[in-house]
């Protein structure tokens, strides 16, 4: 997937997508003919296969400027994606029209993944279906922010204006939900022509654009990666001349020599010499650029790595939350493992947990254990080894990644970075001369991080404060981190979306190892329903401190509990995404503590997990 920004200035390029039949490659081969950009020989060769296929002289079946491989002509559809280039007075074009099929839905991504801009058609008779709306959605997770909604075939209505401010309201009601804020209605013709390069008298009511007009002028920004800091993955380390340079494309920002640059992931810095292009040396090199970097020492840098600003280096974690659209026909199994490849970098990867995957027509969160083919699912994925990242809605070549099948080489899955679950690792520890060793020994404890998990209601809290009162009395150094206490404070600029709830338990998590490394006895009472979450929480503590408690209570018995209200709330609708109702509870496979508080007491779970704690040398 390659930057918003495009490194030719004035080149637009644009994806047509939507349900089929919906009118994609007609209304694009009329957009070309009446353009004026075709060669004669090519129209007369259009003119002449249209009158072979419609059995009528005169007649050109604009489809055919698209729809170029033999099975799609047979078909009638469009399998490919299909590209063009072309150039009017005003601006250059790179049109990709997607296939319209459900089936070929990942061919549509390959086109989406580039586009500055995005033609969505809906046929006016048929109204806003299924895959329009799966197309829209994944325009969106792409990173495409402008639109265009082009309501086809308006000529079968009668031009009803009513008809189209129904879809385009319906539209941007959708649109709203996925994030599309620039979206533009034009009511059109790809048979007729109707304002797609000329304005229609068919519609005296609407007062917009021609399809071509917005397209010359929409503005792309495309200062925007510029003015970000300095990013350029390394694509080769070429010798030439005895001159060791550093090639790829610029993701981001701008280069000059003396800046001062650093390699990541491996944190070696030094100095931009020379800027080397094909016309010769540079004075400067911004995001688009295909440059070589020619640096003043001789670093470990090879293919993959990504040189940025020093002063601003690239994120580098190991772990993500992504957004996934799988497209193999073969389901997504979690655990195995498959190639990840972010620009030029090529590492081992595994989804390790899908939380969610998203229904394209409601926009729902679903549980689910695996994802299907076109199914989009948002998942924690783990690599082999630290990489340079950037979000994927802040630069798309950063963000942007695929999976291949370790086994066919086949591309099975199309993703996007959403953030890093794992701490980067551009800071380094400062070197302290009281060790956590030293903290401990002063408190007379060893120090351990206890993590109660279970559905709200199922009593965590109430275990957490006993056993705190037992330890406190036994002359024991103790914290608790209350989830509802945390809101309050630490974490009281989150809402409950599944990032926010990713990010509160990070927190909690960095907070719990600060607390351990003081020599407390940290007691953590969140419901963190998540496994892979929990595992997140876990890795950030020192080995052999983490002690899991799982109180585990049937989710009715919890209703009936309800201390706060809170699943009256969510079963009235008042609260979304809420854990054992609309979002699901993924309760531990290996917990070091099991209490069902069906089963026992308060005081007999808090005996149970004193006998841990004293098992693994946490008390004595």
């Amino acid at each position: 997937m390659t930057s918003d920004i495009t490194a030719e200035s004035g080149l637009l390029r644009f994806i047509t997508c939507g349900s089929v039949d919906d009118g994609k490659s007609t209304l694009m081969g009329r957009l070309l003919y009446e353009s004026g950009v075709l060669a004669q020989d090519h129209l007369e060769s259009l003119t002449a296969e249209s009158a072979r296929r419609t059995g009528q002289d005169g007649t050109i079946d604009f489809s055919l400027l698209f729809d170029g491989l033999e099975a799609e002509r047979e078909q009638g559809i469009t399998i490919d994606v299909a590209y063009r280039y072309f150039t009017t007075a005003r601006r250059s074009f790179i049109v990709a029209d997607a296939p319209g099929h459900e089936q070929y839905t990942a061919n549509m991504v390959t086109g989406a993944s580039t586009a500055d801009l995005a033609v969505v058609l809906v046929d006016a008779a048929r109204g806003i279906v299924d895959q329009t709306r799966r197309h829209a959605c994944l325009v969106g997770l792409l990173g495409v922010r402008r639109v265009v909604l082009a309501v086809t075939k308006m000529d079968l209505v009668g031009w009803d204006r009513e008809r189209f401010q129904s879809i385009e309201a319906e539209f941007r009601d959708f649109a709203d939900l996925i994030g599309l804020t620039r979206v533009v209605a034009i009511p059109l013709s790809g048979i007729q022509g109707n304002n797609v390069v000329r304005a229609s008298g068919a519609t005296p009511w609407y007062e917009g654009p021609t399809l071509l007009a917005h397209l010359e002028t929409v503005d792309l920004d495309q200062t925007a990666a510029a003015q970000q800091p300095f990013r350029m993955p390394v694509q080769w380390v070429s010798r030439a001349d005895n001159v060791r340079g550093y090639a790829g494309q610029i993701a981001a920002g701008t280069i000059k020599p003396g800046d001062r640059v650093v390699c990541q992931p491996s944190g070696r810095t030094t100095t931009v010499q020379r800027i080397v292009e094909f016309e010769g040396d540079r004075d400067a090199a911004s995001a688009g650029s295909s440059t070589t970097l020619v640096l003043a020492d001789e670093i470990d840098c090879s293919r993959g790595d990504v040189l940025s600003a020093a002063a601003q280096p690239a994120e580098i974690a190991d772990q993500f939350e992504v957004t996934l659209f799988w497209m193999s026909r073969s389901d997504l199994i979690v655990g195995r493992s498959y190639w990840l490849r972010l620009g030029p970098t090529l590492v081992s990867a595994q989804v390790t947990n899908i939380k969610h995957r998203l229904d394209v027509n409601t926009l729902d969160k679903l549980a689910a254990k695996t994802l299907e083919m076109n199914a989009i699912g948002v998942c924690n994925l783990s690599v082999d080894r630290d990489i340079a990242f950037a979000a994927y809605a802040e630069n798309r070549e950063l963000g942007g990644f695929i999976l291949i099948d370790r086994l066919t080489n086949a591309t099975v899955g199309a993703g996007a970075i959403q953030f890093a679950l794992t701490r980067s690792h551009t800071i380094r520890w400062q070197h302290l001369d009281i060790s956590r060793e030293t903290r401990a020994q002063a408190l007379g404890q060893r120090p351990a991080v206890i993590w109660f998990t279970g559905l709200s209601g199922s009593g965590k809290s109430t275990l957490a404060n006993k056993l705190e009162s037992r330890l406190h009395a036994e002359g024991r150094h103790t914290y608790i981190l209350d989830g509802d206490n945390i809101r309050h404070g630490l974490s009281h600029d989150l809402g409950f979306t599944e990032a926010d709830r990713v990010e509160n338990i990070r927190r909690v998590a960095e907070v719990a190892r600060l607390m351990a490394d003081a020599g407390l006895i940290v007691m953590v009472s969140l419901i963190s329903p998540f496994r892979a979450d929990r595992e997140m929480a876990r890795d950030r503590i020192e080995a052999g401190e983490f002690i899991e408690v799982f109180v585990d209570v049937p989710l009715q018995v919890a209703e009936e509990r309800d201390p706060k209200g809170l699943y009256r709330r969510a079963r009235s609708g008042e609260i979304a995404n809420f854990t054992g109702i609309d979002s699901p509870y993924e309760p531990p496979k290996d917990a070091e503590v099991y209490i069902d508080t069906l089963a026992v007491t308060v005081e007999d779970g808090v005996a149970s997990i004193i006998d841990t704690l004293k098992a693994r040398g946490v008390l004595r």
